[in-house]
């Protein structure tokens, strides 16, 4: 018998005559060792259950459902629910050993309650630096280590007073968010001012409007063309956690501002292709709908309509004349719906006040 887990798991285990294996760090170093065990009987040891932020299906995905069997404990979340009595089912849950602690972004709101897993005592320190640095420094931690064994410990305090030291690994914080930072809206159509920008941006009304004509929808995967500051493919992924975008932009510093502002709204998944299309769609993974913010011209709607798989959705918006001449040559041709849009927003005008208006933007969509 072979028995792979973490110095902690096996220090835990009654005398074996088993062979046991410490498994290394980073966690992903493990996985050949355990896999090399293919056909022979294999033991490996996890925390509470596996299949909720934890390593089941890290490692199950490597193998046939015929191979294993698994047998899971209580989860981290169903014990610091019952010790906090909080509702689980209105309680966010989080895992973020190996990812940032900006996916929480989303969730801060005054009332609301969060569990999260974090790697180690200096996590649950940056997490507090994290909550004050965006104004929710009243927000109520509650710190609970190793729980649902010898070694576990509660402790609380707010953000802003946190000065544990001591805190030692597995640990989960529950967080009673309090405060008067900044929510974010669950709509689409985000103020501006969410993103940085050079200007290039998607303004809020039309970007509402964009993402009700794309529609996104579980699972899905987008391709933003010119994606400028990214506003449109994060406001896609903010959506629903499942969906996936990826976003091709020409300009290197525009990419690194919209890789910059889907990490810090709380969706890191965005993936960035340095490119101007068509150059670079050819390997990436068929979309479900596609937008196309810049770049707008002839060749590029022909490759898109030549590559895209029947039903995928498509977008495009257009300022200048030449570029709505194009959309509206492709709407006779390929049909679809135009639709213009004109803004305009009150402003001073001497003593009283005015429209001034926007430029109009033509927005075609049609399904391929």
């Amino acid at each position: 018998m072979f028995v792979m887990g973490a110095p902690r798991h096996l220090a835990l285990l009654p005398p074996l005559t088993a062979a046991l294996h410490p498994w290394p760090a980073p966690f992903e170093d493990g996985i050949p060792a355990l896999l090399a065990r293919r056909g022979q009987p294999s033991v490996m040891l996890a925390s509470g259950d596996p299949f909720w932020f934890g390593a089941g299906t890290t490692i199950t995905r490597h193998l046939d459902r015929a191979e294993w069997v698994a047998h899971p404990a209580l989860s981290t979340f169903a014990l610091a629910a019952a010790h906090l009595g909080w509702p689980l089912a209105e309680t966010e849950c989080h895992g973020l050993h190996a990812a940032p602690l900006t996916r929480l972004r989303r969730s801060f709101a005054p009332g609301r309650r969060a569990i999260v897993l974090v790697r180690d005592g200096a996590s649950v320190g940056a997490l507090a630096d994290y909550l004050r640095a965006e104004g929710f420094g009243a927000s109520e931690l509650h710190v609970m280590e190793a729980l649902g064994g010898h070694r576990e410990r509660v402790r609380a305090a707010t953000a802003e007073t946190l000065a544990f030291d001591d805190i030692p690994h597995p640990v989960a914080v529950g967080i009673a968010f309090a405060g008067g930072g900044d929510v974010m809206p669950h709509t689409s159509g985000l103020a501006d001012d969410w993103f940085e920008h050079d200007h290039q941006i998607s303004k809020r009304p039309v970007r509402a409007l964009t993402l009700s004509a794309l529609a996104p929808r579980p699972g899905e995967m987008l391709w933003d063309i010119g994606t400028g500051s990214g506003s449109i493919a994060i406001e896609w992924l903010l959506a629903h956690p499942s969906t996936q975008a990826i976003g091709i932009e020409a300009d290197p510093t525009r990419a690194d501002r919209a890789r910059s502002n889907a990490t810090r709204l709380g969706v890191d998944r965005l993936r960035l292709i340095q490119a101007r299309a068509p150059d670079g769609l050819a390997d990436l993974p068929k979309p479900d709908a596609i937008f196309i913010g810049g770049g707008l011209r002839e060749a590029l709607l022909e490759t898109l309509w030549t590559m895209s798989a029947p039903g995928t959705r498509l977008v495009a918006n257009a300022v200048t004349l030449e570029s709505e001449a194009l959309l509206a040559s492709w709407q006779t041709r390929k049909g679809g719906e135009l639709l213009r849009i004109e803004l305009a927003t009150a402003a001073p005008l001497g003593t009283r006040r005015g429209w001034r208006s926007s430029y109009p933007i033509t927005q075609w969509s049609v399904t391929l």
